[in-house]
């Protein structure tokens, strides 16, 4: 109990440590464009650590479940169905379980960070919308991180809960993700966001004041004459945050495709969250240079999306984490550089 305590006060001291640094070099300034240095060296430290982390899952994930016995592995091997090869000892079934658990962690993890940078374009498509300087864009990207991770926490309880009750669930999700994944195939590129008409703009102009005189507001809610009012930033991190839920209506039942160990599917989402607001601004406007991201995306959650539907199936032919592992990477591979050696102003310029 108390290495398991250790573990996990560990991997939120290294959130917020990593988040006051972060901040800290953020918002050194008020300049309107991040640098492109500072956006690498965080991209690159918030990647690292996420991949870090498969390391310690491979050598603390048994403390974090208190396994320290055959038994324990057992229940382990039963509650998230999975095998062990419990029938060959105990050292090599904890062997198992920590190879395995690291790679599906790993396999998480890249499969949330690939998620997060689809969910980047709209959020820069958000931006541009309501015309947010790069000070609110700061500003807003940190408070959606918070909120990001407190959604995703409220998203994975109670989708632990409902595999834990009803087994069915899965086959559910299975069908969603593949259902995700053709929308998001067949879906247009949209450039245009209704800053009218949104829902959320709708509800707040109806039951709150909006104070909209200052285009370059900083302040989420401002004071005039005793009362209070809402600014546009503060509409726009509301709309971020919501946007981040639609996603995760995706990603988190993509990521229990992988595992439905909690632990597992928190880490790597947490993980890849912490890294969003740093390689927003690496990505930047560049970000339409990846096109073809979206349709390895929609591949990968169709695929996810079999995969949990004919799990019993694939582990009867011997598929495991580490085939699964190899396709996730493989799609994200081919897709990253399918958009580098084929260019998207070659493929829409005429030929002559």
């Amino acid at each position: 109990m108390f290495t398991q305590f250790i573990f996990i006060g560990l991997f939120f001291v290294v959130l917020m440590v990593g988040m006051l640094w972060d901040l800290g070099v953020f918002s050194k300034t008020t300049d309107v464009e991040v640098s492109a240095k500072q956006a690498i060296k965080h991209s690159s430290v918030w990647f690292g650590i996420g991949l870090l982390m498969t390391v310690a899952v491979y050598f603390f994930h048994g403390q974090v479940h208190q396994i320290t016995t055959l038994q324990d592995l057992q229940r382990y091997e039963m509650e998230y169905h999975i095998d062990l090869n419990l029938g060959r000892g105990f050292d090599y079934a904890m062997d198992e379980f920590s190879r395995t658990s690291s790679i599906s962690y790993l396999s998480g993890f890249l499969l949330e960070y690939a998620l997060s940078v689809d969910n980047l374009f709209v959020i820069l498509l958000i931006f541009q919308s309501f015309k947010m300087n790069g000070q609110n864009q700061k500003r807003i990207l940190i408070w959606g991180v918070i909120g990001a991770i407190v959604l995703r926490f409220l998203f994975i309880y109670l989708g632990t809960e409902m595999v834990s009750r009803f087994t069915w669930v899965m086959y559910v999700f299975g069908a969603f993700l593949i259902y995700s994944g053709f929308k998001m195939l067949v879906a247009g590129d949209d450039d245009s966001f209704d800053t009218v008409n949104h829902p959320v703009i709708r509800f707040t102009r109806r039951w709150f004041r909006i104070w909209d005189k200052n285009p370059d507001e900083t302040r989420f809610f401002v004071r005039n004459e005793g009362l209070l009012y809402v600014t546009i930033p503060f509409l726009v991190l509301i709309i971020v945050d919501i946007t981040d839920v639609v996603f995760a209506v995706d990603s988190v039942p993509a990521v229990f495709g992988v595992t439905t160990d909690p632990y597992l599917v928190f880490f790597s989402n947490i993980f890849a969250v912490m890294g969003l607001r740093s390689l927003y601004f690496l990505l930047g406007a560049g970000m339409d240079q990846f096109y073809s991201l979206k349709y390895g995306l929609s591949m990968i959650l169709v695929y996810i999306g079999l995969k949990m539907l004919l799990e019993k199936w694939a582990h009867q032919y011997g598929f495991n984490e580490v085939h699964n592992l190899l396709i996730i990477i493989g799609i994200l591979a081919l897709s990253i550089f399918w958009s580098v050696w084929f260019p998207k102003e070659n493929l829409d310029s005429p030929k002559e």
